[in-house]
C-alpha cells in the first residue's frame, strides 16, 4: 500500500487528501473559527517574504509535497462533512524516519473525541503503512484541547522547546511529544476506547 494518497475510515470519521473541491467549507470553516482558532495558528514572521497563500496554492503545495513524501495533508470530514485538518509535516527519511503532526478542528466539533481518534489514525498510517519510527506533536503550553489530545493517547512529552514557533504573532514556546513505533505494536487507536 502506498503511504499517498489514502483514504482512512473508522466508523462516521474519515480522513482524506486535502483537495481543492474542499475550498468552501475550509474557508467556511476557519472563518467560523477564527478568533478560537488565532492563538495556536502559525503566522508569518515579520520582515519575511512570505505571504499567506491561497487555498488553491496550498493544496496544490501540500499535494506537490505529498507526492514528493514529505507531507500527508488530511481533511477530517465526520459524516461527509469537512471539520478540521490533520498535517503530517516535515517527513525524514534515511536513517531518522520521523515526522510531526499538526490538526485543527471546527469549535463545533470539539469535545467528540474526533480529533485524538483522527491523530490515533495518522499515526498509525504513518507507523504501519508510510513506515516512519517516531512522531513529534508541538503543542503550546497554554492549548488545553491539544494538551488533552495527546493525554487521551497516552503519548510522553519529551522536551520543552523556547521559542519554537511564529504564532499569533510571536514567537511561542511548545512542548514536545514523541511516540515511536515500538511504543505501540497494537496501533494508537487500540489505546482509544
Amino acid at each position: 500500500m502506498s503511504s499517498w494518497p489514502v483514504w482512512l475510515t473508522a466508523g462516521d470519521l474519515t480522513l482524506r487528501p486535502l483537495a481543492y473541491r474542499d475550498a468552501r467549507a475550509w474557508r467556511s470553516a476557519r472563518r467560523r473559527n477564527a478568533v478560537w482558532l488565532k492563538p495556536w495558528d502559525a503566522t508569518v514572521p515579520p520582515g519575511t517574504d512570505a505571504r499567506p497563500a491561497s487555498f488553491r496554492s496550498l493544496v496544490w503545495r501540500l499535494n506537490r509535497q505529498a507526492r514528493r513524501d514529505l507531507t500527508y495533508p488530511f481533511a477530517i470530514d465526520v459524516d461527509g462533512r469537512f471539520v478540521g485538518q490533520v498535517t503530517v509535516n516535515n517527513v525524514v527519511r534515511g536513517s531518522a524516519q520521523f515526522a510531526s503532526v499538526g490538526y485543527w478542528l471546527d469549535r463545533e466539533y470539539a469535545g467528540r473525541g474526533i480529533m485524538p481518534r483522527a491523530v490515533a489514525m495518522v499515526i498509525d498510517h504513518c507507523f504501519f503503512t508510510a513506515g516512519l519510527h517516531r512522531i513529534e506533536i508541538a503543542i503550546r503550553p497554554e492549548n488545553s484541547n491539544s494538551l488533552r489530545v495527546v493525554e487521551k493517547l497516552g503519548i510522553r512529552e519529551v522536551g520543552y522547546a523556547p521559542r519554537f514557533l511564529h504564532i499569533d504573532g510571536a514567537w511561542r514556546d511548545h512542548r514536545i511529544y514523541a511516540v515511536t513505533v515500538e511504543e505501540c505494536p497494537e496501533g494508537m487507536q487500540a489505546r482509544l476506547p
